[in-house]
């Protein structure tokens, strides 16, 4: 108490001595006296006190392990206001109760200071709290301290300095010595505590909080040492002031205030140098605890990095412990499998019994088969055998005509021949028998004879009958496809006339029985005589079906990219088996799969077209390709179009399929052909509807209606207008807003638009996607247009080959399989897996593929999500694909990386098609989460493989998968597992459903994989469709043209 009452003393300025008689004094000496004047508590005697008491109060209260009451320091921190009596006029000399006042002020002052330390060093909770009310206590001491200063130091006079005693004065600077070394054994206190802390490092987590706000207080220290400073050389000149101003005192009392002033001073002197010496050793022990401070910031750091080590160690005994959990249930699964397996050995055993007794039953069938048919020669045997017998019986006769004679009369004898009588019968009996047997087997074996023979005499009638009238139907579709095409090669290298190739044609087409055994007895003849030959068969008879031309950038599987290579072969077959001619044009890139290709061969006319002013060579070469005849063009152009080592992706492709489209249409015109049906196919052939009419049409191609389907409105081609000129349209004409210029940007053409405009019928993939694409969104800019021309717009559902895409005769299979016999998929399953490496210790694992190019629009961050949401249910994932986008490339690989030796997860990141069947095959689910979708054959074909897709409903996904869980679905038709949204919370909820499902009712799932591999999704019903569209569109076009 003494040493807080001393430095409240010093920092007061004799606040409790100086006080004034005279009102008047006080309000004179208001106007000349600044306030900071007065002595102020001091700032720099805190942090000490805060260092012993943060100690004591923090070890005291974690004894007690709560935290200190808030309002007990409310109560400490509240001041008392001063009392009227304190400004009344006093005794010049101090009295007991002066010394008494000071002492309370120290009192007062102290408990000012605790308050400020106690608030400061709250518990690290509540500090927040705390703090701020301790810095309004404080600024309320503050003010308290000056007002009362103030009121006293304008009372003092002359009078009361008589009174002052030098002895309390050197008493006073010898407590103010005491309360220096007792701030000396303070910061002792402090570093012993310091070294305390250094040795509690391994609870420091909890206090490193603490440490940083003494971090704080460090720095708070060294600005308040430099304000220090500047208040003391401020108090310096007030105390000059001060002093001037007591000289020009008048009064009685001036020997009393020399000698005070002196003894003032000289206090005031030693209390400066004691002052300097303090902030002196104040600045050293600053930096010794920046150097600490610095010290302990690189503990800290330390037992960060060391926490965080734990953590990660932590991390790891989680993941340990999670996967000895999922090996115990591994196990668990095993042993259930296991015991499952063993039954179904025994079941196996009971199956092999079964089997082998079927197996004897089907060898007992055939002994008797065989003892039928043997029953001729047996037959031969008995009647051998009956003549021994009576040569028996004669010798009986004569042995009993001996006995006769010898007249044996014994009773033996006479039972000796009645048995041999007896026996005598029963052989007649049975010779009987066995004679009428073997009549009846020949009556049977003649009877059979006979009906053989007529039903062979009828099949030989019914055979000829077939061979005089009826079409050729044991004749692959490659062997007239090949005679068509060199038919129409004769055509264009001016060999036949176009009247007589157009009669050749139609034989071909009817499959005429009469051209098939021209062509055979013509093999070993010069080409002359088997065009004489042909000659001689043309007939003028109708074609029975229509003449459809495709002409596509696109045919599986020589030129495949996506869908449309798959829809041109698989319509062109399906309306070929419907008895149309089917003829496709294509480019003849340089990267086509030529061993796909059968009897090609190139042309020797060639067909030059017009292109940038010029007019062009083009190489014709013929070819077949899945029994459909094939014109492949390949062009003689200084830029070499389709030698580029891909597809697409070029900067001219504008320039490349516009001149394609026209090259066509040339080849069309100068083979004289003359279709019903020119089908054309996205933008890369989207030209040919404005070439066919602006220039074909006037030339005499002009007996086609023009057939226009796009397959995705996503790519449009747009280009400069003038660019359009290139291949001989008119850009003046055509780039108008009724016409071809795109409706975003006015100086471009689109060549979808102008397909829409210019072709008689405009289709798309799905119904759904044709519903979506007239809307602004799904449109990307052609709604309008399509809305415009609906009535010519229409959406058909795309379907698959289901004659390539058979799992029951795919040779590209380990093993093949059927709806009826599902024991081949889950072979095909373990093979995949020991083919990618991954694990096959349970084959209840469910395996998730996916099929795809790894573009935006299928929905490449939901593939990314299923991948690690697949590991996380307990499932295995294999994508195929690639993505043309590098970033999204780059990506995929960094995942492929990163699963590239795990158990579960494979990604493939290119096209094999061969490893794309076993896909299908293998896979129990197929997840194909597209943004938007126009058709999508992925899924059709992953049903027909008897993999359940998992798809998003939108386009032609929502038009082939009914979910099995939606009520508002027939039963028959809920085939599969789809969600809405086009988020990972979606995905999710189909994902888990479908799981659920497959782990918990292997029944009900073998039962769906049954249903889906049943689902027709042929192109019958598809090109039924086209078909009636044709057939209306040429109907309307024949009567336009009777009417004229």
């Amino acid at each position: 108490m003494a040493a807080k009452c001393s430095v409240c003393f010093f920092s007061y300025g004799f606040n409790g001595l100086n006080k004034s008689n005279s009102n008047n004094d006080i309000d004179s000496r208001k106007k000349n006296l600044n306030p900071r004047l007065l002595f102020l508590p001091s700032r720099r005697l805190l942090p000490v006190s805060c260092k012993i008491q943060h100690r004591n109060l923090s070890s005291h209260y974690k004894i007690q392990g709560k935290k200190p009451p808030f309002e007990w320091i409310r109560t400490r921190a509240k001041l008392c206001p001063n009392s009227d009596d304190e400004s009344e006029p006093e005794p010049s000399v101090p009295n007991n109760g002066d010394m008494e006042h000071i002492v309370n002020h120290g009192k007062t002052f102290e408990d000012d200071v605790n308050t400020r330390v106690d608030v400061e060093h709250i518990d690290e909770k509540s500090s927040s709290t705390l703090s701020a009310y301790a810095v309004e206590t404080n600024r309320d001491v503050e003010h308290a301290d000056e007002q009362m200063a103030l009121t006293k130091a304008l009372a003092i006079n002359g009078e009361q300095l008589s009174g002052v005693q030098p002895e309390d004065l050197i008493a006073m600077i010898k407590t103010a010595e005491r309360n220096i070394l007792l701030l000396n054994q303070a910061r002792v206190q402090a570093l012993e505590d310091l070294h305390k802390i250094l040795s509690e490092k391994e609870t420091l987590q909890s206090e490193i909080n603490s440490l940083e706000m003494r971090l704080v207080e460090a720095d708070a220290q060294i600005k308040v040492a430099s304000e220090e400073k500047v208040h003391t050389e401020q108090l310096e000149g007030q105390l000059e002031k001060l002093r001037n101003a007591l000289i020009n005192r008048s009064g009685s009392g001036k020997s009393e205030l020399e000698l005070y002033e002196n003894q003032n001073k000289m206090s005031n002197e030693e209390a400066l140098l004691a002052r300097d010496d303090h902030v002196h050793s104040l600045r050293k022990e600053v930096d010794s605890l920046r150097t600490e401070n610095l010290a302990l910031k690189d503990d800290i750091q330390a037992l960060k990095s060391m926490l965080s080590n734990l953590k990660n160690t932590d991390e790891r005994m989680v993941t340990l412990e999670n996967e000895r959990s999922f090996l115990e249930s591994t196990m668990k699964e095993l042993e259930s499998k296991l015991s499952v397996s063993q039954q179904e050995s025994s079941n196996i055993s009971t199956l092999k019994v079964e089997c082998k007794d079927l197996w004897e039953k089907v060898e007992n069938l055939q002994r008797l088969l065989d003892k039928a048919t043997k029953q001729a020669d047996q037959a031969f045997l008995v009647l051998q055998q009956n003549q021994d017998l009576r040569k028996k019986v004669d010798k009986l006769e004569e042995s009993l005509e001996a006995a006769n004679v010898f007249k044996v009369s014994s009773e033996k004898i006479q039972q000796y021949n009645e048995l041999m009588q007896k026996k005598i019968k029963l052989l007649e009996e049975r010779l009987q028998k066995s004679d009428q047997e073997i009549y009846s087997y020949v009556q049977l074996y003649q009877e059979s004879i006979k009906e053989f023979q007529h039903t062979l005499n009828s099949l030989k009638e019914e055979s000829k009958e077939g061979t005089l009238d009826g079409p050729v139907d044991d004749m692959p579709w490659e062997f007239w496809s090949h005679l068509l095409l060199t038919i129409d090669g004769w055509a264009l290298e001016k060999k036949l006339s176009n009247n007589d190739a157009v009669l050749l044609r139609e034989m071909v087409w009817k499959r005429d029985r009469r051209i098939c055994d021209a062509y055979a007895a013509c093999k070993e003849k010069t080409e002359d005589e088997v065009i004489s030959t042909f000659l001689r068969l043309t007939s003028s008879q109708p074609s029975p079906g229509l003449h459809i031309i495709h002409i596509a950038a696109e045919m599986a599987p020589v030129a495949k990219v996506g869908g449309l290579g798959d829809v041109v072969t698989g319509l062109g077959k399906a309306l070929q088996k419907r008895g149309h001619l089917v003829e496709i044009v294509l480019p003849k890139y340089d990267c086509m799969q030529y061993d796909r290709i059968r009897d090609l061969r190139a042309l020797d006319a060639t067909v030059h077209s017009y292109f940038d002013g010029k007019l062009f060579q083009n190489k014709v070469w013929t070819g077949t390709v899945e029994g459909l005849p094939v014109y492949f063009i390949e062009p003689h152009h200084p830029n070499r179009f389709f030698w580029r080592g891909q597809y697409y992706g070029e900067q001219d492709d504008f320039k490349r399929f516009s001149f394609f489209s026209r090259a066509a249409l040339e080849l069309l015109l100068q083979a004289g052909k003359k279709p019903d049906i020119i089908h054309c196919h996205d933008w890369q052939t989207a030209f040919v509807a404005p070439l066919y009419w602006d220039l074909y049409a006037p030339k005499g191609l002009n007996s086609a209606r023009i057939c226009f389907t796009c397959h995705n409105f996503e790519y449009q081609g747009t280009a400069p207008a003038s660019e359009l000129a290139s291949c001989g349209l008119d850009v003046h004409q055509l780039n108008r807003p009724d016409r071809m210029q795109d409706n975003s940007a006015h100086d471009r053409v689109n060549p979808i638009k102008g397909a829409i405009v210019f072709s008689n019928i405009v289709t798309t993939v799905s119904p759904t996607y044709g519903q979506e694409v007239r809307t602004a969104e799904g449109g990307r800019g052609l709604h309008s247009t399509l809305n415009f021309y609906s009535n010519k717009f229409l959406g058909i559902l795309n379907g698959i080959d289901t004659e390539s895409w058979n799992p029951a005769t795919d040779m590209f299979l380990k093993v093949q399989y059927s709806a009826n016999d599902l024991q081949g998929k889950e072979e095909n399953k373990d093979s995949m897996r020991r083919l990618l490496g991954l694990s096959s210790a349970d084959d209840r694992t469910p395996l998730v593929g996916c099929i795809t190019r790894l573009v935006p629009q299928k929905g490449v961050h939901l593939i990314r999500h299923a991948i690690y949401r697949t590991l996380e249910m307990g499932g295995q994932f294999v994508l195929l694909g690639s993505s043309p986008v590098p970033h999204i490339q780059r990506e995929f690989e960094g995942i492929a990386n990163q699963f590239q030796n795990h158990e579960h997860i494979r990604l493939i990141l290119k096209y094999d098609e061969t490893l794309s069947r076993y896909i299908y095959a293998a896979s129990d689910m197929f997840i194909i989460p597209s943004i938007f979708e126009p058709c999508g054959l992925t899924q059709m074909i992953a049903m027909r493989y008897g993999s359940v897709p998992i798809v998003r409903k939108t386009g032609g996904l929502n038009d082939s998968v009914f979910d099995v869980d939606d009520d508002t679905i027939p039963y028959q038709f809920r085939n599969g597992f789809t969600f809405m949204t086009a988020d990972e919370q979606g995905l999710d909820g189909a994902m888990e459903r479908a799981f659920n499902l497959y782990k918990s009712d292997n029944e009900s799932w073998q039962q769906l994989v049954r249903k889906v591999m049943n689902i027709d999704f042929s192109w019958e019903s598809s090109a039924s469709q086209y078909e009636e569209l044709y057939a209306r569109s040429v109907a309307r076009a024949r009567a336009s043209a009777s009417h004229t």
